[in-house]
Parts: structure tokens; C-alpha cells; sequence
């Protein structure tokens, strides 16, 4: 034991030295394409003292989802304001509107008869509890109807049950799972099954072509709930239940309801089949339902904004730019959280390696993308001052991967700025992100789109997959360990080094826009066969659709989305 001590107070020295050299060797000529101190300091900042872990457990674990008008999101955005402020960095919260407001508490739902079993699920967002009081109640499967007014006289029949309005998935498991392990007839044949039970379930259309809803009811059930469950719970049924499984690894989206007084509920695909088949096969499955949620009116909704002011053009802008809300089903990790803590990190490592900026530096943390980019297109189209001034737009919401790629925004200058921003990243980062030149602008989908409508030099970046669009995106396992903070800390740096970089390009980015409609003929054409079935085509090889994004205004207070 001595023998081993005194070799471990020698050899001690060794292994600090060798340390040393270990966490040094990023910060070699190398790895850095010039001498700039300030991109050398943002690399220690960020890859060597990252707060990225720590500030993710205590939003994603401690304050958890952040749905639209809820408590939870005023908490979060409270949180974002004190830790800007904590860092010399000035932050507020701006209403821009009202929203529904709600809370969440439990969801209790258990299989009482014929047999006994607690069930995998929870409401959707915003639906009304049970008063914590059990109600218990039989399940029926929505039927099939030859139209909306078969319906309607079959509403009666529903009255105190729930009933299931979304189709059963013949198989659960996933489906490379079958690829790998089912011989091919019977892959073919559980691929046709489902098929076919997913389209025995969507909205169909008439002879006219009008739609005729949800197995003949003429309703839609939009993302969870719709005019379906609200025309449901007006002929007095006990609750609704849909189901919306990726069916890959148990993950399911949890959307949203409009309905005021009756429940509306998702269950796994597992435990939502087992009720199903129940239910269809006249064995009376009865659940019972203990659900504490409140309904709390329309409530003040708000945008956190930081900013660090800029030294000799305060009044230009790059921003930094991410959604901060979420669907609550989990912790909204990957949507958004991982670009919202990519921005905060952000402005942590600006704070210290460049606190006088050239340009104003500005961090939108924007609620309502969820619910159509409500946030975003409010600050747009409240603050012109700055959509008019901006030098650029870092946006980031596609989930926890390392940034690839960075897009060009449909500017034609774009490349004159962006190619020498990267030029200078670290070899690390450079190597990483690649960029195709102009491009198109964004047209919807994340907030950029509220930027780029107008012109404004709106660069999003892309990042790698890691399942994003299979597993966590809207599910109940978008949690903290879905974080790769490997990952994610290159980002905040990397979102730094770029915001560093835009701020200090001695000339401003342009407005002048590409010509899509040009471009797009230009790529088909290069595609052969007169431009059929290239990129951006249109039938006949003409391009569709491609002019310019329209902005739009934000819906300020609930706008219900039935269909």
C-alpha cells in the first residue's frame, strides 16, 4: 500500500503532464486556421468547460415540458430570463399575445374489466381532467358509417362510454425488426395489413372529392382530438381515445385536444391494441380514469429575448434564433430544447470571450412554433426595426445532432459571407458543415420562416439525425438522455464562433434573392429528359411553386386547429 502511494505521488506529475498536452492538442496551428484569440478562447469556452450538461438537467429534468400557456413555460421562460441575467447578459420576457393556458397533473388510466391492467398513456395537451375523481366507463371502437348523419343518429349509443377513434396497428413491433427477422411472404403480408388498417381509419373522400372525415363521420381528428372529439363529447360520451404510435421502440405522439369537459386520451400501441381488440370482440373492456388537469382561460403568452449590445453598430443585428416551447408528453429534449440550450450556451461563451460586440447580438427563444410559428411571426412583425437590420439568423430545431450543414437562405450574397465565417472555424468544425450556396429560403416548418418571408438573411443548420424524425420528435421519449451533449456542445460553439464572426464582417449581408423559379428550371433541365423528375419539378417538368415565401400574421390569442 505505501509502495503504491509513493508510485502514485511520482508518476502523478507525469500523468498531469500528459494531461496537459491531451487537452491542449485542439488548440494547436492545426486545428486553427488563424491566430484570432477570440475564436481560440470560444473553442475552451465551449469544448473545454461546456455548461451545456448542467443547464439541460436542470430545464429538461427539473422544469421539465414547456407546452404553450402553461405553467411549466412561464416557469421556463422565468429561468431563461435569470440565467442571462446571472451572466451580465440582458434578457426579458415580451407578450405578444394570449394563448389557452393549462396545467398538467396525472394521468391515471387502468384496465378494470375483463381483466385488470394499468395502461401505458396520458391525455393529450390541454385536455380536462376528472377532477381527480375516478370515473369509470365501458370502451366502444368508433364505427364505420355510410355518412355524417348514420353518425349523428349513432351518437346516442356512445353516450357515457369512450370511445376509440384512431386505427389498432396489426403489430407493434417495429418495422426493421421485421426486415431483419420475417421471412418475406410474411413481411409482405403484415406490411399489407397495415396499410390497409391505416387506411381503413383515414379521412376518405367522396365521389365529389369533399372529405368524408374519420370512417364516414365526416370529421377530422387533426392531431389527437379535432372536430371529432369535440362533436363527440357534445353527444355526452365519457372521454375519447386516439393513438398515434411511431411504432418504433414503444415511442408515441401526444398532441393536442380542444375539448372543455370530457377527456381525450393516447395509449401506446400495445395497450391501445389490447382495449381494441377487446372492444371488437364484444368483450366490454371498462377503464377507469383519474386525470388532474385544469383549464385556465386564455393566459398572457411571451417570447425570452437576450441581447448583448453591440459597440459601433448596436443597431444592426445577428441573432441567434430557437423555439424554447414544446409539446408535453416528456421534456421536450430534442424539440427544442437542444437548440434553445445551443443558443443560451451560446451567448454564455459570447458573454466572456466578446463582450463588446460589433453588431448587437440577439437570442430569440420563441414560443408557439408548435402551434404555427406564433412567437416568431410576432416579433417579426412587432419589431421591423430590427427584421430590417439584421446581418444574420442562426436558427437551429431539428434535434440534438452536430450541425452538417448550414443553408444559404435564398440570398445570392449569402456566399460571399458565410464560406469566409466557416473559413475561419476550427479545422474540427470547418470539416463538419458543409455548405451548397444560396439555396432557397425556408417556407415553413421552424422559425426561420418568419425571417426569411421578408429577406432577411435567414441561415438555418442542419444537424445529424440521430432518429429524430422516428423516435423523439412530439413522442413521450423526448427526454434528457436523448441529449448528445458530445454534440451538442460543438453546436453552441460552433453558433458562437458563427454570431462572433457575422458581428465582426466589416460589409452587410444583402437582401438580393435568388430567382427560384430560374433555379429550379435550371437544375431540372440539368437533370435530362426536358427537366422530368428533377429537382423542384413540376408535372410536365415545369417548376411548381416557386416564388417567394408570403409572410403572415400570428394569431394572437387560441386559434383552434379542428381539421
Amino acid at each position: 500500500m505505501r509502495i503504491t502511494k509513493l508510485l502514485s505521488r511520482r508518476l502523478l506529475p507525469a500523468f498531469a503532464a500528459a494531461a496537459v498536452l491531451v487537452s491542449s492538442a485542439p488548440l494547436t496551428a492545426q486545428s486553427f486556421p488563424t491566430d484570432d484569440a477570440v475564436i481560440k478562447r470560444m473553442w475552451r469556452l465551449g469544448m473545454d468547460s461546456s455548461q451545456t450538461y448542467k443547464l439541460a438537467q436542470q430545464l429538461l429534468d427539473s422544469i421539465g415540458p414547456r407546452l404553450q400557456g402553461t405553467p411549466n413555460q412561464k416557469k421556463a421562460q422565468q429561468w431563461l430570463v435569470d440565467t442571462y441575467k446571472g451572466w451580465g447578459i440582458e434578457a426579458k420576457n415580451e407578450q405578444f399575445g394570449t394563448w389557452r393556458g393549462w396545467r398538467r397533473g396525472y394521468s391515471h388510466i387502468d384496465l378494470i374489466e375483463p381483466r385488470q391492467r394499468t395502461l401505458t398513456g396520458t391525455m393529450l395537451g390541454y385536455s380536462p381532467g376528472t377532477g381527480k375523481k375516478d370515473v369509470d366507463a365501458e370502451v366502444v371502437v368508433l364505427p364505420r358509417f355510410a355518412d355524417s348523419t348514420q353518425f349523428v343518429q349513432w351518437l346516442p349509443k356512445a353516450k357515457g362510454k369512450i370511445v376509440m377513434v384512431s386505427a389498432a396497428l396489426p403489430t407493434c413491433r417495429p418495422t426493421e425488426d421485421w426486415d431483419r427477422n420475417a421471412t418475406k411472404e410474411s413481411a409482405a403480408r403484415m406490411d399489407s395489413l397495415k396499410r390497409a388498417a391505416q387506411a381503413e381509419w383515414a379521412n376518405g373522400r367522396d365521389a365529389r372529392g369533399n372529405s368524408t372525415g374519420v370512417r364516414g363521420t365526416g370529421l377530422s381528428l387533426a392531431l389527437g382530438g379535432g372536430e371529432l372529439a369535440v362533436r363527440l363529447e357534445e353527444g355526452g360520451v365519457a372521454g375519447v381515445i386516439s393513438s398515434r404510435p411511431k411504432n418504433s421502440r414503444g415511442a408515441m405522439e401526444v398532441f393536442e385536444t380542444y375539448t372543455k369537459k370530457v377527456p381525450t386520451l393516447a395509449l401506446d400501441c400495445e395497450d391501445y391494441g389490447l382495449v381494441f381488440r377487446m372492444a371488437e370482440n364484444n368483450q366490454h373492456p371498462k377503464i377507469r380514469m383519474n386525470l388532474d388537469a385544469e383549464l385556465l382561460g386564455e393566459v398572457p403568452v411571451f417570447n425570452t429575448i437576450a441581447m448583448i449590445k453591440g459597440s459601433e453598430k448596436p443597431d444592426e443585428y445577428v441573432m441567434l434564433s430557437a423555439h424554447f416551447d414544446s409539446w408535453d408528453a416528456s421534456s421536450g429534449a430534442t424539440d427544442n430544447g437542444t437548440g434553445s440550450l445551443m443558443a443560451l450556451e451560446a451567448m454564455r461563451i459570447l458573454r466572456t470571450a466578446y463582450p463588446k460586440p460589433k453588431r448587437s447580438i440577439i437570442v430569440g427563444h420563441w414560443s408557439g412554433e408548435e402551434i404555427g410559428l406564433v412567437g416568431s411571426k410576432a416579433f417579426a412583425k412587432d419589431h421591423p426595426e430590427i427584421v430590417n437590420k439584421l446581418q444574420a439568423i442562426f436558427n437551429q430545431d431539428n434535434g440534438t445532432g452536430r450541425v452538417q450543414r448550414i443553408s444559404g437562405g435564398g440570398l445570392v450574397d449569402s456566399p460571399n459571407h458565410i464560406v469566409p465565417w466557416l473559413n475561419n472555424l476550427p479545422a474540427e468544425f470547418k470539416s463538419q458543415v458543409s455548405f451548397a450556396g444560396p439555396g432557397s429560403p425556408s417556407g415553413g416548418g421552424t422559425d426561420d420562416a418568419s425571417f426569411s418571408c421578408s429577406g432577411a438573411p435567414s441561415f438555418g443548420l442542419g444537424g445529424a439525425g440521430w432518429d429524430y424524425g422516428t423516435y423523439t420528435w412530439h413522442t413521450d421519449r423526448d427526454t434528457f438522455d436523448k441529449v448528445v451533449f458530445d454534440d451538442l456542445k460543438g453546436n453552441a460553439t460552433i453558433a458562437a464562433m458563427l454570431a462572433y464572426l457575422a458581428s465582426e464582417d466589416p460589409t452587410f449581408v444583402s437582401r438580393e434573392r435568388v430567382d427560384l423559379a430560374k433555379a429550379a428550371a435550371e437544375r431540372a433541365a440539368a437533370a435530362g429528359a426536358g427537366g422530368r423528375g428533377g429537382a423542384g419539378a413540376g408535372r410536365g417538368g415545369a417548376p411548381s411553386s416557386f416564388t417567394w415565401p408570403v409572410c403572415s400574421d400570428a394569431a394572437r390569442s387560441t386559434n383552434p386547429r379542428l381539421k
